[in-house]
């Protein structure tokens, strides 16, 4: 099973993922790039600056280190994902800043993964290691499996617009299921190693997920003053594309271990962000309630 999934089912999980997101995308979604770039250039930054080194603080504060650590480096270099449009259409955010930030945000990964992550192994497992990224055959796959599908979903969708908008949920949903039969597949690969891992990983998982949605939603409100877009930014810095930081590191690097990081963090995040949907949302009748009793 886990050979399969690894082999088949998790590109398969990551090709739906973005075909799903070529389905959502309109030609407003890039103009507004330009429209607004205040929003976007703040968002954009955060997600590949600030995260970046946020994941770098809280591993060194966590103690991790080897395979642990690079797993948890690489999930902070793979930003965006159908998740984060989908909680900021739940959030009341703002949906076309999100889908852009993810198409863009989606592009520049393609380049960053296989640089940073080659200095990530390095730096966390040294010299020696028996891991490696090759840059130009990482690139390629990434293309491949992340920018081609986009690519096909936004002509699926400029060719028949009805039958993108009807296809998008259910495109999430499946790619959804085979990433949870993903995850559970590598705990077994794994075996009595699991909960060791999970004890290290698990608690900087969460602060990554936590630290990174709190930033990006004060950074926003301090730098856009925009407090649809500041949710935005705070989704799309906090909730990463774990499908393809898996990708990474059981496809490309073959190692279980290192997908314990992306993997906690995949099923957490989706926890935190539903908390932060339901207390912005609360936020909203609050003000609302006060506006018609004055």
């Amino acid at each position: 099973m886990y050979q399969a999934l690894v082999g088949i089912g998790l590109p398969a999980a990551l090709i739906l993922i973005m075909i799903g997101v070529g389905l959502s995308l309109t030609f407003n979604d890039f103009t507004r790039v330009f429209a607004q770039p205040r929003a976007f250039l703040v968002g954009i930054t955060c997600q590949m600056l600030l995260l970046p080194v946020i994941a770098v603080l809280i591993i060194d504060l966590a103690g991790l280190s080897g395979e642990l650590a690079i797993g948890l480096f690489i999930l902070a270099l793979c930003p965006g994902g159908t998740t984060s449009n989908l909680y900021s259409f739940l959030a009341k955010a703002d949906v076309g800043l999100s889908i852009s930030l993810t198409t863009v945000a989606g592009f520049i990964t393609t380049f960053t993964v296989p640089l940073l992550g080659n200095w990530a192994i390095y730096h966390y497992a040294g010299a020696n290691s028996q891991f490696e990224l090759p840059v130009l055959i990482t690139w390629v796959k990434l293309m491949a499996i992340t920018i081609i599908p986009t690519l096909i979903g936004i002509g699926i969708r400029l060719q028949w617009q009805g039958f993108a908008e009807k296809a998008e949920p259910y495109v999430g949903r499946l790619s959804a299921v085979i990433l949870i039969l993903m995850i559970i597949s590598i705990a077994w690969e794994l075996g009595e190693k699991v909960m060791s891992y999970l004890l290290q990983a698990g608690f900087a998982a969460l602060a990554l997920n936590v630290l990174t949605m709190a930033l990006g939603y004060l950074v926003g409100k301090w730098l856009v003053d925009n407090e649809r877009q500041a949710r935005t930014i705070s989704l799309e810095v906090g909730l990463q594309n774990g499908a393809l930081a898996l990708l990474v590191t059981v496809t490309i690097l073959d190692s279980a271990a290192m997908s314990i990081g992306p993997s906690v963090y995949s099923l957490l995040m989706l926890v935190t962000a539903s908390l932060f949907t339901m207390a912005v949302l609360r936020k909203d009748k609050t003000v609302q309630g006060k506006a018609v009793t004055s």
